[in-house]
Formats: C-alpha cells, structure tokens, sequence
C-alpha cells in the first residue's frame, strides 16, 4: 500500500524551488500590503501646500494645520474630481485580483495535485493583472496632476503603490517563469 501511495504522490520539488516558490508568494505578500496601505491612505502627491490624494483634498494652513476635504473639484485641478474615480477603481480592484492570484499561488504549494500546475499558473497571470492594474492607476494619476508634479512631491504612499505594482511585475513574470522551467510542457 505505501508504494502505491508513493507512486501516486509524483516527483518531489527541489529545495530551490521550493525556497523560489516561498520566496515569490513572500513578495507578493508584501506587495499586496504595500498597495493596501497606499490606497487606504491615498495621499499621493505633496506640492505647493496642498496634498493630493485618491480620497482627499487637503491644504496646509499658516499655522501648519492639514485641512481636508472630500470634494476633490476644490483643487482646482481640471478633471481631478472626475478623473480619480476611475483610479481610485483600478488601484482597488488590483488589491483584491492580487490576493486572489496570492491565494491560489498558496494553494497550490499546500495543496500538491494534479491542478497544483494549473493554480499556480493562474495565480501568477492574476498577479500580472494586478500590476496592469496597478501601474495603470500610478500612471493616470501622473497624468491627472502633471502641473502639480515634482519629483520630491510624491509622498511615501504613492512609492508604495509604485514599488507593489513593480513588484507584481516582477512575482507574476518570475511565477510564470519557474513554472515553465519546472513543468516543461510536453
């Protein structure tokens, strides 16, 4: 009975990719809580006393007093209040397309059969989709505040959202990747 058991259980991973694998679903965890925090804050861009964000208007006071409002079309930016509802979708929807692609990347290493290829594929483009997601909400908002930009103006948040969606290129790209290096295709 155990040879058989053993029969059926298939070809055991190496270390090194099973240490890859680990390393790859590490870093899309933490890209996922990167983007996480930088879309619940959404304070993207700091310049001339005002901070520009996915959520918030807010301007410095004399007194250094943050004052924020919600109406974005106070900022006298043309289509800001318009433009970051599309944004604001994209940037969120890559949140939680990458924690699908992170939960099927896990479940396919715990879960060893015969679709553990499959998932982990899927898992990976889900993740690319998340950094088109993500580099695409990045990119626009750039665009949105082009005369507002510096690069000294851009807050830690927005480098959150920049460095999740780069590594989501990354995870996705390399999770392909190892999977056609280990599986070949026949």
């Amino acid at each position: 009975k155990a040879q058989r058991l053993l029969a059926h259980r298939g070809p055991q991973k190496s270390f090194f990719e099973t240490l890859i694998r680990s390393l790859i679903i590490l870093c899309v965890a933490i890209a996922v809580v990167l983007s996480s925090i930088s879309v619940c804050d959404g304070r993207w861009l700091f310049a001339r006393g005002q901070l520009f964000g996915l959520w918030h208007f807010c301007t410095v006071s004399n007194g250094s007093v943050l004052k924020c409002v919600t109406d974005l079309s106070l900022a006298n930016v043309e289509g800001l209040s318009v433009g970051v509802i599309p944004i604001r979708s994209m940037v969120s929807f890559a949140v939680v397309v990458a924690i699908f692609g992170l939960e099927l990347l896990m479940v396919s290493q715990v879960c060893e059969d015969a679709n553990a290829r499959r998932k982990w594929s899927m898992g990976s483009v889900l993740i690319l989709g998340s950094f088109l997601l993500s580099a695409t909400g990045v990119l626009s908002f750039s665009i949105l505040v082009k005369d507002h930009l510096t690069f000294t103006g851009f807050t830690l948040t927005y480098w959150c959202e920049f460095v999740s969606a780069f590594l989501f290129f990354l995870n996705g790209i390399s999770g392909l990747h190892i999977n056609s290096l280990t599986h070949p295709r026949n």
